[in-house]
């Protein structure tokens, strides 16, 4: 069936079930990773989220539990480095051993150290609430060295800082809330008293990300506006305000994730939105995962809304395992659901129900040597068949045999396809036949 006939339904966060492979949502696949700061450092993408794990003691069983950090790299935004552990909660001098409060972080350089800020509860007796401190390293993956003490006059959460035209650094974060001071030449001293950030809604705010462009300073912050976070933004002509509030970035999670959290970056001239959602735990929102999307600027310098999407950014490699699940249109009569819910991390398949419903997958790259054979791991207790058509017009035909268990079909594909294609794969005959993936050689 031709893409015209169908009824294309745009997808929106509300669908909160990303999966495994190349270029999608969300972007980390073997772990939870929330509160994701994105830095380019030596023309490569470093991803610093905090990490997010079932809690090991009964007083975080219901809350956020966090006890190190790792760091991720990409080149392309579309494979991943997890370069281990860069901070761990019980390595730091002054952090409450088994806290598990290592909360969102940030990394900035500067003349040839890297400096990793990290809010976390501090050790003592009768301390409360949470201190900011800093590790540094000479290189963006570490190993990092945690100083002795926390940054002095920040107490809080959620630390980012912004360089502005002429060099100097600034640090904002969350506490009683959106605060901001000047730092010293160190990074590591506050050069000017805490204040409060002028100039945005009332309302509940927190996680702090400030960046420069053209000349002009945005302050960007989830902001509960009704039950759970929006992403939201504010803009000034100067770092410490006073800014104007402009709008929201990112509406909230109609699936009840109470929170967001993100960070805005430019790379190879495109601006992208990471920020988190709770997708590989829908019934449990304090574990979080990292998601992309683009970014778009209007001419008059603000942020065009940005829309949640599973397909996510970057080019998918046809011979390396295209997740369907991770489309970029759908059709009723297809739907989304994890491939084993004991293990939410094995990711999602596609359910054809229904004879005519089509998935939609774009930008997948064939390169420049021909393609002739297509592979799925499909399911189907019944049998069918799947039509699969190319934007060239190239479509193949994959009967399913009957089968209760996972099994890989393949077919020939006619023209042999090269270079960007885009997919749409929809039943052709059957009433229930599921795919977990497809790819080609």
């Amino acid at each position: 069936m031709h893409m015209k006939t169908h009824h294309w339904l745009t997808l929106a966060i509300s669908l909160a079930l990303p999966a495994i492979g190349g270029a999608q949502n969300p972007v980390i696949r073997d772990q939870f990773t929330a509160d994701p700061t994105a830095r380019v450092f030596n023309g490569k993408m470093y991803l610093y989220p905090s990490h997010d794990i079932p809690s090991p003691v009964e007083r975080l069983k219901q809350w956020f539990c966090m006890g190190d950090y790792h760091v991720f790299s990409s080149d392309d935004l579309t494979e991943w480095t997890d370069h281990g552990v860069i901070v761990d909660q019980n390595d730091v001098p002054w952090v409450q051993p088994d806290s598990y409060s290592m909360w969102a972080p940030d990394c900035v350089y500067k003349d040839g150290t890297y400096y990793f800020y990290f809010p976390s509860t501090p050790k003592g007796e009768g301390r409360r609430g949470f201190a900011v401190g800093v590790a540094t390293s000479q290189h963006p993956e570490g190993p990092f060295t945690p100083l002795e003490q926390p940054i002095e006059g920040v107490n809080g959460i959620d630390p980012c800082i912004l360089f502005d035209t002429e060099g100097q650094a600034y640090i904002f974060w969350a506490g009683g809330g959106l605060r901001m001071a000047r730092l010293k030449d160190n990074l590591t001293e506050l050069a000017s008293e805490p204040q409060t950030v002028e100039g945005l809604p009332q309302g509940f705010k927190e996680g702090p990300f400030a960046f420069e462009r053209q000349g002009k300073y945005y302050l960007t912050f989830p902001w509960v506006q009704d039950k759970t976070e929006t992403l939201a933004y504010a803009m000034s002509d100067q770092p410490m305000g006073p800014y104007e509030f402009k709008g929201v970035i990112m509406e909230q999670s109609p699936t009840g994730c109470w929170t967001n959290h993100h960070s805005i970056v430019e790379y190879k001239g495109q601006w992208y939105l990471f920020y988190h959602h709770n997708d590989y735990s829908p019934e449990f929102d304090k574990l979080r995962s990292t998601r992309i999307d683009s970014l778009f600027f209007e001419p008059d310098g603000t942020i065009r809304p940005v829309t949640a999407t599973l397909r996510g950014v970057g080019i998918s490699d046809a011979r390396k395992r295209v997740e369907l699940d991770r489309y970029s249109r759908i059709t009723p009569g297809a739907a989304i659901a994890f491939v084993d819910e004991t293990d939410k991390f094995k990711g999602w398949k596609v359910a054809f129900t229904q004879k005519g419903a089509a998935v939609a997958y774009d930008r997948i790259d064939f390169g420049s040597e021909a393609a002739t054979k297509v592979t799925a791991r499909v399911k189907a207790p019944a049998g069918g068949r799947l039509s699969i058509t190319l934007s060239d017009g190239t479509a193949s035909e994959l009967d399913v045999p009957r089968s209760e268990d996972w099994t890989l079909v393949s077919a020939t594909v006619p023209s042999a396809p090269t270079g960007l294609k885009d997919l749409t794969v929809s039943l052709a005959d059957g009433e229930s036949v599921e795919v977990d993936w497809l790819v080609w050689e």
